[in-house]
């Protein structure tokens, strides 16, 4: 691209040394820069990046965008503006061509559910026929492709390029995970949603916003830019039984489609029936009721594939090939999730790391659970992080029989403390803290009796632990089966 046209997208700058006629690539991260290519210095929790400019220079970079002016050497021009955060949003957006205009943007969401929902959404359309990409906590899905990402909601440069990566190959569709971390740093400058759907909102991620209040505003951040074209078919999609959604309702000035079980919405569910490891109910919807029977497990998913429903609905697909699609659905990687296992347990693995979604994973599992066995519930949750939704975790795992208090990615806090505040919830005895998660897993597994059914929640579908700031292998399920060999085989 023209290094001038790509500049004109920023008002203001100061321009020091000689630009290049073009620019071939954006980098944030000095060691994938190349030749020709323009690197943008942000200013992160750990590291400055204009301290890896001259890094960038080396490695062939012309142009470099900044907060302030730098002595480097080499041939390379210098743009310094105000805030790289913001110039970045409108650089990526510009650099690759304004790809989410050409393609349906959904975006999903919420504490619990944003995985299980854009899953849903996903592979509905693949299942109906349409090319469709989807972002998030799993990674980045092109083609039956799945490429690993750092966060739930990446770099404003990485989502762009990954938009326009699901544009050139031909997808008419993204499905996105949006977090309010993503929302309230700006990742999402530049992508033009046609769709907004919102799960819940419970308590979660108060290290980063402070307040439940700050963290619902935050949220709003994905109703609330969705603009003002009504020439575009914009719609947003709310779960009526959770508060905040009315005031998503007034976030936005586009129609609104409602979902839930408790409230009345446009899309309901009723008679709720969980058994012999399916889930059936009636669906309310305008065209009158009907019948449901799918593979996913629990009240969550039901709230899951109404938001789903909603989503093609308003689109314009018939319902009767909706409900064809959710009765095909296989479980969402990760997300209470059965491990397929020859052992006289039932093992499950979720991602549940806040009171809400382990309230729901137990729920969930309790129809399934004979009166003679046991409910086995391992919770961990992360170090250096919320601590204060700790005690609110345990008190819901207290639903089971047996509880073991971990951690999951402890990254640099101390075991015992982790599980200390954990067991500051805990409701009755029949637990066991044990700091180590894979020691905890066969803790679990080893307490366990024919019957029983053990949920290993917090990790899902996470193939690694975080210890200090290195990511080591760990598997609950692969740790679970080998143990459960030794007991029971």
């Amino acid at each position: 691209m023209y290094t001038e046209e790509l500049l004109s997208v920023i008002p203001l700058k100061r321009v020091i040394g000689q630009l290049p006629n073009t620019i071939k690539d954006m980098s944030i991260d000095s060691r994938s820069v190349q030749p020709k290519s323009l690197f943008v210095c942000i200013k992160g929790d750990t590291v400055d990046g204009h301290d890896f400019a001259q890094k960038a220079v080396d490695a062939g970079a012309t142009v470099i965008l900044a907060e302030r002016e730098l002595s480097l050497e080499g041939e390379v021009a210098q743009v310094i503006v105000k805030s790289t955060d913001r110039a970045l949003g409108l650089l990526a957006a510009k650099f690759f061509d304004y790809p989410s205009n050409d393609i349906m943007m959904i975006g999903v969401t919420g504490t619990n559910g944003k995985t299980s929902v854009s899953g849903i959404i996903h592979h509905m359309l693949v299942g109906m026929g349409e090319r469709s990409a989807l972002s998030g906590t799993i990674g980045f899905e092109l083609n039956g492709v799945l490429y690993e990402t750092a966060n739930t909601t990446n770099d404003v440069l990485s989502t762009q390029q990954m938009i326009f990566r699901a544009k050139m190959e031909g997808c008419r569709a993204m499905v996105m995970e949006v977090s309010s971390h993503g929302l309230a740093l700006g990742r999402l400058a530049g992508v033009d949603y046609d769709v907004a759907v919102f799960t819940n909102l419970t308590h979660d991620h108060l290290d980063f916003h402070g307040t439940m209040e700050a963290y619902g505003n935050a949220k709003g951040l994905l109703f609330s830019q969705m603009g003002q074209d009504f020439t575009k078919n914009k719609y947003v999609v709310l779960n009526a039984d959770d508060p905040w959604s009315e005031r998503y309702e007034k976030m936005t000035s586009f129609p609104v489609w409602t979902y839930g079980l408790k409230n009345d919405a446009i899309f309901r569910a009723e008679n709720c029936n969980y058994e012999d490891g399916l889930t059936t109910f009636d669906m309310i919807t305008p065209e009158g009721t009907f019948p449901v029977t799918m593979h996913l497990l629990g009240e969550f998913n039901v709230y899951n594939v109404l938001a789903a429903t909603a989503v093609f609905y308003a689109r314009g697909y018939a319902l009767e090939e909706i409900i064809e699609q959710i009765e095909d659905l296989a479980p969402v990687r990760g997300r209470m999730e059965r491990v397929k296992t020859d052992l006289p347990l039932q093992i499950f693995i979720d991602y549940a790391h806040t009171p809400d979604a382990i309230e729901k994973a137990i729920n969930a599992a309790l129809p399934y659970k004979k009166p003679n066995n046991k409910l086995i519930f391992l919770i961990g949750t992360g170090g250096n992080r919320d601590k204060s939704k700790r005690p609110a975790m345990a008190e819901e795992a207290s639903r089971a029989d047996y509880v073991v208090l971990t951690t999951d990615d402890p990254r640099y806090e101390e075991y015992d403390s982790i599980t200390g505040d954990l067991a500051k919830g805990m409701q009755h005895d029949n637990y066991a803290c044990i700091g180590d998660r894979a020691e905890a897993v066969r803790h679990a597994v080893s307490v366990a009796e024919p019957g029983d059914i053990i949920i290993f929640a917090g990790k899902g579908h996470e193939d690694y632990q975080i210890i200090e700031n290195k990511k080591y292998p760990h598997s609950d399920a692969e740790i679970a089966i080998e143990a459960g060999r030794l007991k029971f085989v």
